[in-house]
């Protein structure tokens, strides 16, 4: 029986309307469920490529135990279990009480994976292309100060070969990059590793300029920073004139 079938076997055994307690089998409903949370742990962790034994290392629980969870037999997981693997996985905890496999949902994108690493190559390498013609340098000339064959750098740049990251570390200082120059900045990937780095930013800032951040009252104040910052010099200056105007 495939997880669809566990999918639609519960959400009818969850629409029944009142029954006698003798009706319903509750030891059914629950097995049928402890299946389709195993189903759902064993998706999240094939998802992420990690091992029954590193999963169950993580949980502190032994090997047999956790692949009982999976097999959905046995004891189930409890919330803060469930929550630690949710961490684990990478995946929201809401995964574990849905009703959609991440195969189902993003199998697709998964398949073009081996797609976006060689166009992602590609792409890369036209930036060190453009990047250098920009600095009007040569192909001779980064590879004397990266110490890089230049049959190399100029097969890095038409995308036939990776770049490794240590070397493209030396060539974007060649071209007068910034490694953030290189870096995806569309699609979900480039979204994401956006808000990461947004993310480790706003984590560093002082303990109480995130607290005033993260109140939901202060972001009309935020708006107005951010009108400030936006304005020319010479009108800022008129601003800040007038509110000192305002406090004499």
């Amino acid at each position: 029986m495939g997880f669809e079938d566990f999918s639609n076997r519960f959400k009818q055994a969850q629409s029944v309307p009142d029954k006698e307690d003798d009706d319903l089998d509750i030891g059914a409903f629950y097995s049928l469920r402890a299946r389709m949370l195993g189903v759902l742990i064993r998706d999240a962790r094939l998802s992420a490529s990690r091992t029954v034994e590193d999963s169950a290392r993580i949980i502190g629980v032994p090997t047999e135990t956790y692949q009982a969870w999976e097999y959905g037999t046995g004891e189930v997981p409890s919330l803060p279990q469930l929550e630690l693997l949710a961490f684990y996985f990478g995946v929201p905890i809401s995964h574990f009480w849905g009703d959609n496999t991440l195969q189902e949902e993003y199998g697709d994108e998964r398949r073009s994976e081996a797609e976006y690493i060689k166009l992602r190559q590609r792409m890369v390498g036209a930036l060190l292309q453009q990047a250098r013609e920009e600095a009007e340098l040569s192909i001779e000339a980064i590879a004397e100060d990266a110490g890089i064959p230049a049959e190399q750098i100029q097969r890095y740049e038409n995308g036939e070969i990776p770049i490794p990251m240590h070397e493209l570390q030396t060539l974007a200082r060649s071209v007068k990059k910034t490694m953030s120059y290189f870096l995806e900045s569309s699609g979900k990937i480039g979204e994401l590793l956006a808000t990461r780095e947004e993310w480790k930013h706003f984590s560093e800032l002082p303990d109480d300029i995130r607290a005033f951040a993260a109140n939901p009252l202060n972001v009309g104040f935020i708006e107005i920073a951010i009108m400030l910052s936006q304005m020319p010099t010479d009108k800022l200056r008129r601003v800040g004139s007038s509110i000192v105007d305002i406090t004499m």
